[in-house]
């Protein structure tokens, strides 16, 4: 098929010497193949994106505006054709001089991949396999009433064909029959026929009778041995039987019957469609295809069936016949089945590539999670069901089904979740689940949590993780994922940005669902290419954003690397220890109260970097301590605080705040306002006795004190320094502001607050 720069269209059928003459900006962009026929395609082809530049050799003649077509404001005879994303027939009316005439030019547009026909064929077999599958299935809300009516709903006709078309125009079907007509199923039959009656060579009980009641017969002599048995004549021929290798079996009366049934159908789609119509070439197409077939010699010693014996084991098992059996299952509910969502595909006479990859992914990842998770698709018998026009099959853009279940690993159990075009509702407040922003609705969502709670409890406890996919059939190349841009990129790339044209908008829109969709884990792009880019966002494969290639194909679509990286997915759910399921109770934590106005904290504190990284005012404990003033000379000189530990009144209630405390204020007899603070050094306290402290110079009134038990033999002894952080040098508080602060006898006992509490005490 050579490609072509200039396309000249006679229409002499339209007015004699008029020609249509269409040029392509780019070049090679046009073409006008000699299989368009055979494809059911428009002669004259062009491909989808380009602009074309058209001009009728007559200027009475002209295009009419549309989305598409673009005539010139002051020249009508001349202007451009632009066919945008679509593919498929695309049918131009003509005008003269405003009115429409009876005939229009017919263009086809062609995909820019090479492959798209093999591509459109392969995905429309896998959807009609999967929907005509679950009709079968004996759980299916619909078992009868099969019988398709094309008088009540052309406007289905086409998509209706095209399902049909899926299950018979194609390789497999095709080998089947050639695997049938070149070693059929054969059975011996006997072959009756007139014969000398010298040529008989064992005699049978017919035989015999007809040596008494045949016809045309001649004396024997009379010495014949026959004459002792009253016979006196013999006829001359007498009908005999001969075993024969016959073709005309039940199961050969099948696969004829159904190849008939086939070319019937074609023929009533021929007559209710207009001519020379895509419908029409299409189903032409076929019929002679199937005709074909039927012209093949062992069809002609075929008989018609009385009886079909669906559970032969030869039409059950053997090559080439379970192969028709299966498609001639499938026929009926094919022709039936009417798509509520194939308007997107078909309206038009187009054929959306595009929109028929984003279905086609639905049923591939359909049957890949229900492999992964071996959980049965219970809520997908909602696809189909029955309708006034036919079984609907109910997958529509903007509505989404699921298939839902548990899955159980070595450690925990998992709610698993796969969506079809899920809404995420837009302004939703925390934590309800949704997008923050606007509403966003991802091709594919695959949602997983803990078995145990709701899904609406685990969006609230931050325990769901969404992992969102988007068919992308255009992505040529990946490079905006796969490549660093340079600084001469970005300017260009800014600059488009400027004009609206945005080379990396797959890539935003991964970014937006990330982003967005509250409990993402990440986004990724499906697309039929060959690259796979899997970017993660720290240290664990969640979150993440990346693409996988997955194409149309009947041995190798390419999913695997998807499955693999699904598996990886639920490896990770199995460690409970993840830096994911960390984060996620951190956002918990801290998002699932709304802040008070009395809780904000603009008092001056150190900034959190280097040692105090981990400085965070509700996070950070203080420890409010009592001290004698006659033993703070060596508190500050030992570096050293001590504690009572024990039961007694005043010890220490050790807990997590008093034993994680990096910070000690200190006050005395009557202080109710102080400003010694001190840094805590050490992740806790040691514990010393009494005979330790004295060791160390502890300051005592007697030594023999010392041995007293009654006055507490052990301590909690804190490692301190002075703080070096200038927030909280030469500042005062006041502790009697603080939560734990007792009055009277009680106002020495030692109590921990959170710097935040501690801040707001302060005196300024």
């Amino acid at each position: 098929m050579v490609p072509l720069d200039i396309l000249y269209i006679n229409l002499n059928s339209i007015e004699e010497g008029l020609q249509l003459t269409i040029e392509g900006r780019q070049s090679g962009t046009l073409f006008c193949p000699s299989d368009a026929d055979v494809n059911g395609e428009a002669q004259y082809q062009m491909v989808e994106g380009f602009t074309y530049d058209y001009e009728f050799s007559d200027p009475r003649f002209h295009f009419t505006k549309s989305k598409i077509v673009h005539p010139h404001l002051r020249r009508k005879n001349f202007g451009s054709v632009s066919p945008n994303i679509y593919v498929g027939t695309l049918e131009i009316p003509v005008f003269k001089e405003g009115e429409e005439v009876s005939q229009s030019v017919t263009f086809e547009v062609r995909s820019v991949k090479a492959t798209y026909r093999d591509d459109y064929r392969d995905m429309l077999e896998l959807i009609t396999e999967n929907c005509t599958d679950l009709l079968m299935h004996a759980n299916s809300p619909v078992v009868q009433n099969f019988e398709p009516d094309f008088a009540n709903d052309t406007q289905t006709l086409y998509q209706r064909f095209v399902f049909v078309k899926s299950i018979i125009a194609n390789d497999e079907f095709s080998e089947a029959i050639h695997r049938i007509v070149s070693s059929p199923v054969t059975q011996w039959k006997e072959k009756l026929e007139q014969k000398d009656i010298h040529n008989i060579r064992r005699f049978n009980n017919s035989h015999i009778k007809q040596l008494v009641t045949g016809t045309n017969r001649f004396k024997i002599s009379d010495d014949h041995f026959l004459r002792n048995y009253g016979l006196s004549s013999l006829p001359d021929k007498i009908i005999s039987g001969r075993k024969i290798d016959s073709v005309d079996t039940p199961e050969n009366r099948f696969v004829k019957f159904a190849l008939e049934t086939f070319v019937s159908f074609c023929s009533d789609i021929i007559t209710k469609s207009k001519p020379e119509s895509r419908l029409y070439n299409e189903s032409s197409q076929l019929e002679k295809k199937l005709e074909s077939f039927l012209q093949h010699s062992m069809f002609r010693k075929i008989s018609h069936p009385e009886l079909l014996k669906l559970n032969s084991p030869i039409l059950q098992r053997k090559e080439g016949y379970r192969e028709i059996l299966r498609v001639w299952l499938m026929f009926d509910l094919a022709a039936k089945l009417v798509w509520k969502g194939g308007d997107d595909v078909y309206k038009g006479g187009k054929k959306d590539i595009a929109t028929l990859y984003e279905y086609w992914l639905f049923f591939r990842l359909l049957n890949l999670f229900k492999g992964i998770f071996n959980i049965e698709p219970k809520d997908i018998s909602e696809l189909i069901k029955e309708t006034s026009d036919g079984l609907n099959l109910q997958l529509k853009q903007g509505r989404h089904t699921a298939l839902c279940g548990t899955y159980i690993t070595n450690s925990r159990r998992l709610k698993i979740r796969f969506n079809y075009n899920r809404t995420f509702s837009g302004h939703a407040d925390y934590p309800k689940s949704g997008s923050w922003t606007t509403r966003m609705r991802p091709d594919y969502t695959l949602s997983i949590w803990p078995d145990g709670i709701s899904e609406t409890e685990a969006e609230l406890e931050e325990l769901i993780v969404h992992i969102h996919f988007d068919a992308k059939y255009k992505v040529g190349n990946l490079a905006y994922l796969l490549e660093e841009k340079s600084d001469e990129e970005l300017v260009e790339e800014k600059k488009d940005a400027q004009q609206g044209i945005y080379k990396n908008g797959d890539l935003l829109k991964m970014h937006a669902y990330k982003d967005a969709i509250r409990r993402t884990g990440g986004a990724y792009v499906l697309y039929p290419g060959s690259k796979t880019c899997n970017r993660t966002g720290f240290h664990e494969i969640i979150p993440g954003l990346g693409a996988f290639p997955i194409h149309p194909s009947k041995t190798d679509d390419g999913i695997n690397e998807l499955k693999s990286f699904i598996l990886a997915v639920i490896e990770h759910f199995s460690n409970r220890a993840s830096q994911r399921e960390k984060i996620a109770y951190r956002v918990f934590d801290i998002y699932r109260k709304k802040p008070l106005k009395e809780d904000e904290i603009k008092e001056p504190l150190p900034e959190p970097y280097g040692s105090n990284r981990n400085l965070i005012p509700d996070d950070t404990f203080v420890l409010v301590g009592f001290y004698m003033k006659d033993k703070l000379d060596w508190i500050l000189r030992k570096g050293l605080y001590n504690v009572r530990a024990g039961s007694n009144r005043g010890s220490l209630r050790l807990g997590p705040k008093e034993a994680g405390a990096k910070f000690l204020l200190l006050h005395s007899h009557g202080e109710t306002k102080t400003g010694l603070i001190l840094r805590i050094i050490e992740a806790g306290p040691r514990i010393f006795s009494k005979k330790d402290l004295v060791k160390l110079g502890y300051p005592v009134k007697n030594k023999n004190e010392v041995l007293d038990e009654s006055s507490g033999r052990y301590y909690l002894v804190y490692k301190i320094e002075p703080v070096a952080e200038v927030e909280l040098i030469n500042q005062i508080w006041d502790i009697t502001k603080l939560n734990g602060y007792r009055s009277g006898s009680g106002s020495g006992l030692p109590f921990a607050v959170t710097l935040a509490e501690l801040m707001r005490a302060r005196i300024k």
